[in-house]
């Protein structure tokens, strides 16, 4: 009986339409899927769970161009529902997400609205009792991409903990991780702490926001152990084996899915000489240097989004990884260093690396390893302790 039904679902298997949505591999690996920007719902967009916390209260946003509630801002959706909106906060890139990375963000007013914005990424990181002062909750939303550098969780953290100390609750809104599929990298080290870099978890964490903010709240890593009055609004048939694709790019150079999706490894030669394609239509999807080998060419030019980019005006020769990206069902889902090792032998003798690779990977020992001609496997196998470690903590908090 059981080896009828196994043909039969076999034959149904068989039968069906292979989609880009749905592509089914017999291996060990969990079935990974991709979920378009049509096919999913936010926390965001369902109000009715959590506008009755909002009645009464004056509330501060922590938003930017991808806290929407459909098409619509999250801003213009509350105010039109009533809702007493006082303040928008704002992360690194801005309110509208057009900022480079790393610069400086200024405060000011909303032109649509006239409320005040109050820039998180400039002299204050976390917020100061004059910029809480007449909030009597924050309501946090941002579009993460579950990688430990990109600084929105960092953002939140700080939020988190300013709201603790000044006895305001926080409301997350959760929206889904693009790179919730694996969990991989080193663990950071606390000499390695910064703003790309704030808790004890590896580069991809496999979390999406909100179960970020309840580790964070949890483990009492926030300042003293203060603990945050913390809600996290769910997202509804969430699919943690699974790409998505946005509905807005988080940043400016993460344009689409692709981006996203080889981020977690091409960041890293942002500790090193090489461009990952800042300055021209691929960014986080290219990696090359003028001295490097590589099928794939690219000169990096001053765009928006991307003024004075690394190498600009200097023609690259490296790798275009967009199809490696588009053969996704058949990718290890991990950390893919064999692209820096390999650049890193062509390039070692220029200076490959920089110091900030070191706040980027969170333990100084990648770099060692890397120097000292470690392969992938063999690097890898140094995290497993600590992966190993923090695989306990993060189960405790998986909404999923």
């Amino acid at each position: 009986m059981k080896r009828q039904i196994f043909s039969i679902a076999l034959l149904l298997l068989a039968f069906m339409p292979l989609a880009k949505a749905q592509i089914f591999k017999m291996d060990d690996k969990p079935q990974l899927q991709f979920v378009d920007k049509a096919h999913y719902v936010s926390a965001a967009m369902q109000t009715d769970d959590y506008l009755p916390l909002l009645q009464g209260k004056r509330i501060g946003i922590v938003g930017n161009q991808t806290s929407i509630v459909g098409e619509t801002h999250l801003v213009d959706t509350l105010l039109s529902l009533g809702m007493d909106v006082r303040k928008i906060y704002t992360p690194e890139h801005g309110f509208r997400g057009t900022a480079d990375a790393g610069a400086k963000v200024s405060s000011g007013k909303d032109e649509k609205t006239g409320l005040p914005i109050v820039s998180l990424y400039g002299k204050n990181k976390k917020p100061t009792p004059e910029m809480l002062k007449g909030i009597d909750l924050i309501l946090f939303d941002l579009q993460d991409v579950g990688v430990r550098f990109y600084t929105y969780i960092s953002t939140m953290s700080y939020v988190m903990e300013a709201a603790a100390e000044n006895n305001i609750p926080v409301i997350v809104l959760d929206r889904p991780n693009p790179n919730g599929f694996y969990v991989d990298g080193p663990v950071l080290k606390t000499e390695n702490q910064s703003f790309v870099g704030m808790h004890h978890v590896p580069v991809v964490y496999g979390m999406t926001i909100g179960e970020y903010a309840k580790m964070v709240n949890g483990e009492g890593w926030l300042k003293g152990g203060i603990r945050c009055d913390l809600t996290v609004i769910p997202i509804n048939n969430y699919n943690r084996n699974a790409i998505y694709e946005l509905p807005v790019k988080p940043s400016p150079n993460l344009p689409n899915w692709e981006s996203v999706y080889l981020y977690p490894t091409l960041c890293f030669f942002e500790g090193t000489i090489v461009s990952v394609g800042r300055g021209t239509e691929t960014p986080f999807q290219v990696f090359g240097h003028p001295d490097m080998r590589g099928s794939h060419t690219f000169t990096p030019k001053s765009t928006s989004g991307a003024s004075k980019p690394l190498l600009e005006g200097q023609r690259c020769r490296g790798e275009n990884l967009v199809e490696f990206a588009h053969d996704y069902t058949h990718n290890a889902n991990q950390l893919h260093l064999d692209w820096i090792i390999e650049a890193y032998q062509q390039l070692k003798d220029k200076g490959f690396f920089t110091n900030y690779f070191r706040l980027l990977s969170g333990d100084k020992q990648l770099q060692k390893d890397i120097e000292n001609g470690k392969n992938a496997n063999e690097i890898r196998a140094s995290w497993n302790y600590d992966l190993g470690a923090f695989k306990t903590i993060r189960e405790k908090y998986l909404m999923y």
